[in-house]
This record gives structure tokens, C-alpha cells and sequence, in this order.
């Protein structure tokens, strides 16, 4: 095996020429936070892009900033906190789920797995943020896409394209993603002991409403008593989060109290503790303590995600809880058994919708499809890109479709 390790583009380009020129597999890292993720990669070698690092442009002013690819995203985070902003989709940090380091995760991972947080709602995820790219095909070719201003669109498509790719169609370089002011203060409100379907229907009336709230999640027992130390107690509590100037939030939690005041007792997190508790929600904390139980994340209609838990609680033993609104499920299976066809019959269902396998023995991640199988019409576009992007298969093989799509889970 040979571990490429550059520190330029160019080097990046020669690495992948000399694999092309060789039909020599690639598997694509940065610090490794999100490796677990994803079928196992059938590479000979590995590139490692985490010393193709620094932060390459910031215009605060332009609401622009630039990155090598492996550079840590807690530094890009800190850079940009030092001037009173943020990437407004607070990107995930999946490394306590997986077993790993808080911030390892690098700026051109986020793209890859097209991360985001609670403010999807708002704020879309990282696709929605994308500017630019630099980047090296799997045809061993560099090319760029849009800019380093946010209203260039010239190739804009192009960088999406790399947005849930998880470097099989290209190694992206240099990126450049859009920045926005952060909040000068966020008020936490929580409702206790709903039921999932009436924290739905709660979290759904004060989406709808005036108060422009950032984020919605529930936690259900037992997930409620693994965040924030255990300060919300063992009831079922519902999140609805304020942000922006003072005054504001405090006028805009008045009118949520009013507006649910029937639905439960209420109390109210506020600024730093707030932000802590929804890092947490974020980053799937209630399931990074047990680490034995094979995590699903599932996306699908709000309204239907409800119904799709309880009839898996009929079934199996499993905690969730839910962010988005309930459009995001977090699910852990307390039997051990990851369960692959059960969860994504029910997702169909109730709803529709897809389901990962994030987290899962090397033996289950041999045997299911850690991604949801995509419908032929679908499949048969992705393929289409693969060929366009990467025809020889060098980047990150296997990664997210296995070579035998009829193993079992594949339903």
C-alpha cells in the first residue's frame, strides 16, 4: 500500500495521474473522522489530504472565505467566530458518534457528505452554501467551478455535484463557501412531556408562525437525559430555538410561549447554554454514549416521521429522536441488529424517504448497503457521473454503492 500525502494541488494532480495511468484504486481521506461512514472502500492506496491545509482567503467584509480541503473545520469555525460570523449551516461533527475527536473533521469533508445541522430549516446544508471549487477528476484532469463572490453562478451546479459525492467523483482542493453574521444571542424554548406525534404537530405551529425559529428537535426518553448533563430532566422535551438581537428573541419567545401555552410546562435556555445543548442535538450526542447500537439517520416528511418510529417500536427495540422538525430521525437499535430491511420498508411506508447505516460493525457494513439503494431511473443517472467524472473507478471504490447490490438489506 502507498499513502499520498500532499500539500498542494499539484501534488494532489500527480497522485491521481499516476492512478489513472495505472487503474491504481484510491481511497480519499482527510483526518478520518467520517471513514466509519460508508461500505468499505476497495482501494490499494490512500490519498491523504490532511496536509493540504490553511485557510486560503477571508473576506469577512465579502462574506467569502477559501480553504484547502484538509483543513480542520474547527479552525475555519474559530477564524470566522473571531469575526462575529459563521457558517450558517452548522455543519455536523460526526466524530463522538464515531467513536473519535471532536473537530477533525475537514472543510472539504463537509462538502462531501454535504453536511449540515438544525438549521437546515432555515439555512439549507453545505450544498446551499458552496461558492467555488478547485478540484481534480477522477480522469486525472484539474478543473475549477464558480467563484470567490457570492452572487458569481457561472458553474455553480458543478460544485453542488460534489455535495453527498463522498469522494467518488473528484478531489476537490480549494473550496470556497459563503459566510453569514452570526446571532448575537439564542433563546432555547422547552416544551416537556410531549408525545412524539403532539411535540410534531407543536414544533410544525411554531414553524409556521412568526417567530422565525432556527431550529425544532424533540428527544424522547431515554435520549432527553444524555444532553445538556442531564439538566432536562427524564421527560420528553421539545426544542424550539430563537435567534438574532436581543430584544427580538425575547419578543419572539413571548409570542411562542402564548402560542403554545397549552401544550406542556415550559422553561427557557438561553445564549451559551443554549448553543451547547443544540451542538449536542446536532451532533447526534445522545447515541455517541452507546456505542454498542448500530445508529440509522433518516430523512423523510415531517409529518410521517412519527408514525415510521412507532411502528418500528412495535417491532424492535429501538430509541430515536428527531431534528428538522421530525424530517430527521436519529435512530439507535438496542437489539445490536442493524435490522437494514425492516427500517427502510417502514420508511417507504410511512412516508418515503431514505436511511443510512452511520454507524455499524465492519461485519454489518459488509452486508448492508449503508446507503439506501437508489430507484432504477436514479441509479442510472449516478452512473452516468461516475462515468463522466471518475470512468476507470479510482476514487473511493465502493464506498457508497457495493459492487453486489443484491446482498441482503438491499430492499
Amino acid at each position: 500500500m502507498t499513502i499520498f500525502a500532499p500539500t498542494s494541488a499539484d501534488e494532489v494532480l500527480e497522485a491521481l495521474q499516476w492512478a489513472v495511468s495505472g487503474e491504481q484504486k484510491l481511497e480519499i481521506i482527510g483526518h478520518g473522522s467520517k471513514r466509519a461512514i460508508g461500505n468499505e472502500v476497495g482501494a490499494e492506496h490512500v490519498l491523504d489530504l490532511s496536509g493540504l491545509s490553511g485557510i486560503t482567503l477571508y473576506e469577512p467584509e465579502e462574506l467569502v472565505l477559501s480553504a484547502k480541503s484538509g483543513t480542520p473545520l474547527g479552525e475555519i469555525e474559530a477564524a470566522v467566530a473571531a469575526r462575529g460570523q459563521e457558517l450558517a449551516f452548522e455543519p455536523m461533527d460526526y466524530g463522538p458518534l464515531l467513536g473519535g475527536q471532536r473537530g477533525r473533521g475537514t472543510i472539504g469533508g463537509v462538502l462531501a457528505a454535504n453536511l449540515s445541522g438544525p438549521r437546515r430549516l432555515k439555512a439549507g446544508a453545505a450544498r446551499d452554501h458552496i461558492l467555488g471549487i478547485h478540484a481534480v477528476s477522477g480522469r486525472g484532469e484539474a478543473f475549477k467551478s464558480g467563484g470567490r463572490v457570492v452572487k458569481n453562478v457561472t458553474g455553480y451546479d458543478l460544485s453542488k455535484a460534489l455535495a453527498n459525492s463522498w469522494g467518488t467523483l473528484a478531489v476537490a482542493t480549494d473550496v470556497t463557501f459563503k459566510v453569514l453574521p452570526a446571532a448575537e444571542t439564542e433563546t432555547t424554548l422547552v416544551i416537556s412531556g410531549l408525545l412524539d406525534d403532539n411535540a410534531v404537530a407543536a414544533m410544525g405551529l411554531a414553524l409556521g408562525s412568526s417567530a422565525e425559529v432556527s431550529g425544532a428537535a424533540h428527544l424522547p426518553y431515554p435520549a432527553v437525559t444524555r444532553v445538556a448533563a442531564g439538566a432536562l430532566g427524564s421527560d420528553p422535551a421539545t426544542l424550539l430555538r430563537v435567534e438574532g438581537f436581543g430584544p427580538s428573541v425575547a419578543y419572539r419567545v413571548k409570542l411562542l410561549r402564548q402560542l403554545l401555552e397549552k401544550a406542556g410546562p415550559m422553561q427557557e435556555i438561553e445564549a451559551e447554554a443554549s448553543r451547547a445543548l443544540w451542538r449536542e442535538v446536532r451532533d447526534c450526542i445522545p447515541f455517541a454514549s452507546v456505542p454498542h447500537m448500530p445508529v440509522w439517520r433518516v430523512s423523510m416528511p415531517p409529518a410521517d416521521g412519527h408514525n415510521m418510529v412507532m411502528a418500528l417500536r412495535m417491532q424492535v427495540a429501538v430509541e430515536a429522536f428527531y431534528d428538522w422538525q421530525g424530517g430527521l430521525i436519529w435512530l439507535a437499535m438496542a437489539a445490536g441488529d442493524p435490522e437494514a430491511g425492516l427500517v427502510r420498508s417502514l420508511v417507504q411506508k410511512c412516508g418515503g424517504g431514505h436511511a443510512t447505516l452511520v454507524r455499524a460493525t465492519p461485519q454489518q457494513r459488509a452486508e448492508i448497503p449503508v446507503f439506501q439503494p437508489q430507484p432504477p431511473a436514479l441509479a442510472a443517472l449516478s452512473a452516468r457521473l461516475k462515468a463522466e467524472f471518475d470512468p476507470k473507478n479510482i476514487l473511493n471504490p465502493g464506498r457508497m454503492v457495493a459492487p453486489d447490490m443484491t446482498r441482503k438489506g438491499a430492499a
